[in-house]
């Protein structure tokens, strides 16, 4: 166990590699994933114009579906899970793009607001299913 220390120089010492968190990159590449992709919805939907709209929209329109169903998925194979929310992903936006454009109703705003609206509904599926103990992989019997 680690206890922390002050230095000479009033600065606490960083506790050994040995007993870091080991999902501390794993959160920061998530919450710096997430930021990017709020970044991007926010810049399509207020449309303004930047270089970095169309990069960070774009990474928006293929994570955010893709974290929502591999939230669904629950406790499977991670490289599957990936595999699937990937595959999910690309999916939802070409389905989401398609039916835009054969009801003459494509707007880049219009398809971030739906990919959204999927991704919430998703997530909100998927934690309340958790919450009411039904997650895959557990039956009630």
């Amino acid at each position: 166990m680690h206890i922390d220390t002050v230095d000479d120089k009033g600065s606490y010492e960083s506790p050994p590699p040995e007993e870091r968190p080991a999902g501390t990159a794993v959160s920061l590449l998530a919450g710096v994933a997430a930021g990017i992709g709020g970044v991007g919805a926010v810049l399509a939907l207020a449309d303004i114009g930047s270089p970095l709209r169309a990069p960070f929209t774009f990474f928006f329109l293929l994570m955010a579906p893709a974290a929502a169903i591999a939230a669904a998925l629950g406790r499977t194979d991670p490289l599957g899970r990936a595999v699937v929310a990937g595959a999910g992903a690309l999916a939802v936006d070409l389905l989401v793009a398609q039916t835009m454009l054969a009801l003459h109703l494509w707007s880049v705003r219009g398809g971030v607001l739906v990919v959204t609206a999927f991704s919430g509904a998703v997530l909100l599926w998927s934690a309340l299913r958790q919450r009411s103990g039904r997650t895959p992989g557990r039956r009630a019997d």
